[in-house]
């Protein structure tokens, strides 16, 4: 599938140095505008297939949480999960794509929404966002930034 919504940037770090940043879930707040914080669950304790996380985010007034699983974690290269709703509706499927690249990696981040009818009238409701795509691109930008200075400060 196709994804709604990516972003790509170069990092001038190793691919490893950024899937390490990424791959922190329980960090993901400093990074994304959106989420402002996940705890691992279910014992898990780092990113790993069928490893599962809850995500707490906000929008201004509005705030909600979701369950977040992993689906590829592959370091160096890909990370990928999916959430679910507190009801455990699908909601969409979040990954960063890492690709060395001269001087560095280039790195994508997409989302593919999995919301169904019902969840996408509940999603509106709940986060005051009409249009994900657009939304989603917009934090992606302020994420990869954010990666990337990071990245880039531990040369």
């Amino acid at each position: 599938m196709a994804p709604d919504a990516e972003v790509s940037v170069h990092v001038a770090a190793p691919p490893e140095r950024v899937y390490e940043l990424v791959a922190d879930l329980p960090s993901m707040g400093r990074w994304s505008p959106e989420c402002e914080r996940c705890e691992w669950i279910g014992g898990a304790t780092k990113a790993a297939p069928g490893a599962k996380f809850k995500g707490h985010n906000r929008i201004g007034r509005r705030s909600w949480s979701t369950t977040g699983t992993v689906a590829v974690a592959d370091p160096g290269r890909e990370l990928a999960w999916d959430v679910a709703s507190v009801m455990n509706l699908p909601v969409a499927r979040w990954r960063y794509v890492i690709d060395a690249e001269a001087g560095g990696c280039r790195v994508t981040e997409s989302t593919e929404d999995r919301r169904g009818r019902v969840m996408h009238v509940l999603g509106r409701l709940a986060t005051g966002v009409g249009n994900r795509p657009e939304h989603n691109r917009a934090g992606m930008e302020r994420t990869l930034q954010k990666i990337k200075a990071a990245a880039e400060a531990d040369r």
